[in-house]
């Protein structure tokens, strides 16, 4: 069994945050990810609201760029799933696919995975015209039509994205509101080659051996109606990654962990950081700011101090 003073699960803001800053104190950490630096930003092309960066950045460069931060501050990076976790014990114990982990103080930060729409096909088509990355498949829709469904940040964000490959994008929203930021939508819905449909569900996604088209209804007049499309891009939204836990921290009714203002959980030198927590913005600035909070937390729940968060009790 590996042992460290701080782990933590997850490589995506949140938690590459939160381990160069307890790394810079000297002491010893591990960050556990079973894909690649940047999590959830590994997909997006375009990010505009990190704090520092005056031109938008892809996800897939700012996430190694922290990565490296980290591990200069001397945080090391263990390529590994974490499947379970034990608190019997003196210290936690991470259950991970190529063996156990041990450590004195852990920090969550393992994030979401992009929720699905739970519709007829979906599984079916996955990899054969249903997406969840526009920047990985969209040029392969050069000239076709797709669809985005949703209509939030991320699915404008990836809907601009499209509209540079595909012959026409069609946003698909079951509510009447769109959720995503104004600027964000005025941008997109101003393409000549995006249509935005709201008030409008996906029932269905057809298909052969690839997507053909979507079964949708109309929400005002309850009328249904088949509209051809090549690929299907999903955004609905998010579930936080706590399958691990196995019901051993508290949890909000949607599923996020609990934890104070220092980002401490139920359970004394859990912490966690990021969208994964209950209240979260889901924003980048914010998960940086949590993934500090933890790891700071952290820290003083090894031995160190810190006067300022002193003060603020």
């Amino acid at each position: 069994m590996r042992e460290f003073d701080v782990a933590v699960i997850g490589a995506g803001v949140a938690g590459l945050t939160a381990a160069a800053t307890a790394a810079r104190h000297g002491v010893r950490v591990a960050v556990i990810e079973k894909m690649g630096a940047g999590g959830q930003i590994m997909t997006v092309e375009r990010i505009e609201n990190f704090p520092g960066a005056a031109e938008p950045i892809a996800g897939f460069e700012l996430g190694p760029v922290m990565q490296e931060q980290a591990e200069q501050a001397g945080a090391e990076f263990i390529l590994d799933t974490v499947e379970g976790l034990a608190l019997d014990g003196p210290v936690p114990v991470l259950k991970c696919g190529e063996g156990e982990i041990a450590a004195r103080s852990l920090i969550i930060a393992a994030g979401s995975n992009r929720r699905k729409l739970g519709v007829p096909g979906e599984e079916e088509f996955a990899g054969r015209g249903v997406s969840h990355c526009a920047s990985c498949d969209g040029p392969l829709y050069r000239g076709m039509t797709v669809a985005v469904i949703g209509g939030g940040d991320s699915a404008f964000d990836e809907a601009r994205v499209l509209a540079a490959h595909a012959g026409k994008v069609l946003i698909i929203h079951r509510g009447e509101k769109l959720r995503a930021a104004r600027p964000l939508v005025d941008a997109v819905s101003g393409l000549a080659n995006v249509k935005i449909c709201l008030g409008t569900t996906v029932e269905e996604i057809i298909g052969e051996d690839v997507v053909r088209a979507l079964s949708l209804r109309e929400g005002a007049s309850g009328a249904s109606r088949r509209e051809p499309v090549d690929g299907v891009f999903v955004y609905v939204g998010l579930e936080p990654n706590i399958g691990f836990l196995g019901g051993q921290l508290e949890l909000s009714e949607h599923g996020r962990i609990v934890t104070d203002r220092f980002m401490q959980t139920s359970a004394p030198g859990i912490f966690a950081a990021g969208d994964i927590r209950q209240g979260s913005a889901a924003l980048l600035a914010e998960a940086a700011g949590d993934g500090a909070t933890a790891a700071v937390a952290a820290l003083r729940h090894l031995g160190a101090r810190f006067e300022s968060l002193d003060a603020a009790e």
